[in-house]
């Protein structure tokens, strides 16, 4: 487990977390966890959400383990793909869950500008979670995300997009990859 120092920033994805969301869970339950709150979440911005998680991490000098969802994940990969040194070093890592594809066909128009996905690897440990039958992303595509950013990744069954729609409330199951990527970090860390 990492020190007290680090602390938690969950960054939702499109339309936000609702309270029922495991996101929203998990802020209460963790401890020193906050999230990003977008000024837009009906219509996301690309450059005002990557602005928005940047002013957030660099807010508070604390080492920080990123929480992303859909939207989110993709915002995190943008993020890293051309933020400042000193920033990065700050992230111990990131847990990427359900990354939305928003190259894909039938991707909703608000989402579209976040295209390109960067294909740039995370400088920091990832661990990227899908589903075998999200309709915002296929297994396939999740995996290949996974490949670029440097990540390891599991599917889950079944699972959707892994949010309350699908059944994901409070999502205990999802500690277990966020221990593995705390573990990674720390190994990293002391290494």
């Amino acid at each position: 487990m990492m020190p007290h120092s680090t602390r938690y920033l969950i960054v939702p994805g499109w339309q936000g977390s609702p309270a029922e969301h495991w996101q929203s869970h998990w802020q209460k339950v963790l401890p020193d966890c906050s999230r990003v709150e977008q000024k837009d979440w009906m219509l996301p911005n690309r450059q005002a959400w990557i602005a928005e998680l940047e002013c957030q991490i660099a807010k508070d000098r604390r080492p920080v383990i990123l929480i992303a969802h859909s939207l989110g994940c993709v915002t995190v990969a943008l993020w890293a793909a051309q933020a400042a040194p000193a920033l990065l070093q700050q992230v111990q890592g990131a847990l990427l869950v359900a990354p939305a594809d928003v190259e894909r066909q039938d991707c909703p128009e608000p989402l579209r500008n976040f295209a390109p996905i960067t294909e740039k690897p995370l400088p920091f440990p990832g661990f990227v979670v899908g589903s075998s039958n999200d309709h915002a992303a296929t297994a396939q595509r999740a995996l290949q995300f996974a490949h670029w950013w440097g990540c390891d990744s599991v599917i889950l069954p079944q699972a959707g997009h892994i949010n309350v729609d699908s059944g994901f409330h409070r999502w205990e199951q999802g500690f277990n990859w966020l221990y593995k990527l705390q573990e990674r970090a720390d190994y990293q860390h002391i290494a």
